[in-house]
């Protein structure tokens, strides 16, 4: 029987960095994407550009506190600030589904506009397609993002070293759970919005103030298998070192601790769409960390872990009871189509 792709190729999980390794590094294979960054690194002349691509496709396309516009944008965005880059100029395609509603598209473009004049970024250039009823779920958007690095910070998986110290920039989960319980399957509610937002203003003065950018090391946002999936990337890529993040630790809004409990949902595995891990070394961390929680976007980041000698290639979580456990790369992504 043929092998075939499936939904848990596109989760961010285990065969995502299957489907990685066996197609597309087997294709296109560079210097440049072997990095596997969330945007790659190109150098011309005398500058630093970064280049980012992202396709997104969400159900539903309106959520708590954004839509597949908003997310498009803010994603594309915070790709770019992952290897220190402010976003200058984006690509906008869509993919529109036979009889979408002018009023769902404008809403849509509204969201997109809205973020791009409050950023100071340009959609430059696009493309649009309208495919029959059925060949795809309303809309689908395609951008590219243009960023520039405006100092000489390098972020990669080399430079991560034992005693770095690992932050997250607020709470986890929420928006996998927005767009989980807006559709409504489960009979109740809670209210819980998606933590949907651009990060330039909070990641910003980090990257740019030299006397920090220095000791950064690594950025990824969580996004599709959560802060599991971006943790075990970086011990799958750095197999000489391990991971200890502490779960008393973990910034979680006690709703969605909640809800995980009930559906047996594993937070950790949950997206994220306005977050950002940083690794940096630790005699800065106190000094990020005060940064941080002073925006409002960054006002419940913590300090959650560790990089350590021990439990090489393995991301090791202590539990509040003192038990450490193994956090695996997800398998399959919990929540389909989030993002």
């Amino acid at each position: 029987m043929k092998q075939k792709i499936l939904l848990s190729y596109g989760s961010g999980g285990k065969y995502t960095q299957k489907f990685i390794n066996n197609f597309i590094l087997k294709n296109f294979s560079n210097e440049i994407l072997n990095q596997l960054l969330d945007s790659a690194v190109i150098k011309l002349e005398n500058k630093k550009i970064a280049f980012t691509t992202d396709a997104y496709t969400v159900k539903p396309i309106f959520f708590p506190n954004g839509d597949i516009g908003k997310l498009s944008i803010c994603g594309t965005i915070n790709d770019l600030l992952c290897v220190g880059a402010i976003a200058k100029f984006i690509s906008l395609s869509l993919i529109i589904e036979e009889g979408l509603e002018f009023e769902t598209v404008d809403k849509i473009l509204c969201s997109i506009k809205k973020i791009s004049e409050e950023e100071n970024i340009k959609i430059v250039t696009g493309d649009t397609k309208v495919v029959e009823k059925g060949s795809c779920d309303k809309i689908f958007i395609i951008t590219a993002g243009i960023g520039i690095i405006e100092n000489n910070i390098e972020l990669s998986y080399e430079k991560i070293e034992p005693e770095d110290v690992v932050i997250i920039t607020g709470n986890i989960a929420e928006h996998g759970l927005a767009v989980l319980l807006s559709r409504g399957s489960y009979g109740f509610e809670y209210e819980i919005k998606s933590d949907c937002a651009s990060l330039k203003s909070l990641i910003e003065p980090i990257i740019l103030d030299n006397k920090i950018s220095q000791y950064l090391k690594f950025l990824r946002d969580p996004t599709r298998g959560g802060l599991s999936a971006v943790l075990n990337e970086i011990v799958n890529k750095r197999k000489d070192i391990g991971i200890e993040i502490e779960e008393s630790l973990l910034p979680i809004d006690e709703k969605v601790k909640n809800v995980c409990e009930l559906l047996g949902f594993e937070p950790l595995q949950i997206a994220n769409e306005g977050k950002i891990i940083i690794i940096t070394k630790k005699n800065i961390a106190e000094k990020v960390l005060s940064i941080l929680t002073k925006h409002p976007l960054g006002k419940n980041a913590k300090i959650i872990g560790k990089i350590t000698n021990e439990n090489k290639s393995k991301v090791v979580l202590k539990t509040t009871y003192g038990i450490k456990r193994i956090v695996d790369m997800p398998t399959a992504e919990e929540l389909p189509r989030i993002c």
